[in-house]
C-alpha cells in the first residue's frame, strides 16, 4: 500500500472511509427524509399554483440540507413541503366544489328565468 510522504493521508489501496450520507462521505447516517417533490409538482399543476410552488421550494431544500449535515433543517423542510402540498390539494378541491356549485346554481337560475319569460 502506498501512502503519502511522511505517512500522512490515506493510502491509495484502502477503501473509502465509512460513513453515512451521499457517497459515504461526511453526511449523516441513514436515508434522507422524504422530499415530497412529486406531490408538490402534481398539486402545483392540478390544484393550487401558489401553494404548490411553495411546496416545490421546500421539497427542493430537503436533499441539500441533508447532504450538508443539517438533518433538523431537512426534516423541517420535508414537513413543510408535505404540509403545503396537502394545503394545495385541499384548496384545489374546495375551488373545484365551489365552481361546480356555481355552475349548477347559475344553470338553475338561468333555466328558471328563461321559463318565466316564455
Amino acid at each position: 500500500m502506498t501512502q503519502f510522504p511522511g505517512g500522512d493521508g490515506p493510502s491509495y489501496g484502502s477503501p473509502p472511509p465509512q460513513g453515512g450520507g451521499f457517497g459515504g462521505y461526511g453526511g449523516p447516517a441513514g436515508p434522507p427524509p422524504p422530499n415530497y417533490l412529486v406531490w408538490a409538482i402534481l398539486t402545483t399543476i392540478f390544484c393550487c399554483l401558489p401553494l404548490g410552488v411553495v411546496s416545490i421550494v421546500f421539497s427542493a431544500q430537503v436533499n441539500g440540507k441533508y447532504a450538508g449535515g443539517d438533518v433538523a433543517g431537512a426534516q423541517d423542510s420535508s414537513r413543510k413541503a408535505k404540509q403545503f402540498a396537502i394545503w394545495s390539494a385541499i384548496a384545489g378541491v374546495i375551488v373545484a366544489v365551489l365552481y361546480i356549485v356555481l355552475v349548477v346554481v347559475l344553470g338553475v337560475v338561468g333555466s328558471s328565468s328563461s321559463s318565466i319569460s316564455n
